[in-house]
């Protein structure tokens, strides 16, 4: 059990963190003052569950996970092509939107594969996915 909510945590904390820094990469892209509220209030929400997440891998005597170098150089790499050409509100939303999508599909894999994590972990995986989708919802508006 504890093995599989170390390895829940890790990916939460992992996600957590690139969700972080995808926020930054666009904020400096977004021209609608509501959009930007939206992604503040996300980068803020997204630091609370990174701190709850921190907490618990405490407990557990481990120190988390950072996103793969790989995978953050593509989101980034995504990011500056899409947004090089233009610096629109639909493509910082688009961009989140996918991210986010991406958060939840591996968010639900690890909770199927991590089947025996304590429940605490498992809901705050579910807390960071009913973020990741609110957000989502949030942001048709500006796709």
């Amino acid at each position: 059990m504890e093995d599989d909510t170390i390895k829940l945590l890790r990916e939460c904390n992992a996600g957590i963190k690139m969700g972080i820094t995808s926020l930054d990469d666009v904020m400096d892209h977004v021209k609608d003052e509501h959009l930007k509220d939206l992604l503040i209030q996300s980068k803020e929400t997204h630091s609370q569950l990174g701190s709850e997440t921190h907490e618990y891998l405490m407990k557990c005597r481990d120190e988390g996970k950072d996103p793969g170098a790989m995978a953050k150089m593509m989101s980034w790499v995504k990011t500056n092509m899409k947004l090089g050409g233009e610096d629109s509100d639909r493509v910082v939303a688009d961009l989140v939107t996918d991210g986010c999508n991406m958060g939840v599909k591996f968010l639900y894999k690890y909770l199927h594969q991590y089947q025996a994590a304590d429940q605490d972990s498992k809901k705050l995986a579910e807390k960071i996915i009913r973020a990741e989708e609110t957000l989502i919802k949030d942001l048709r508006e500006y796709l």
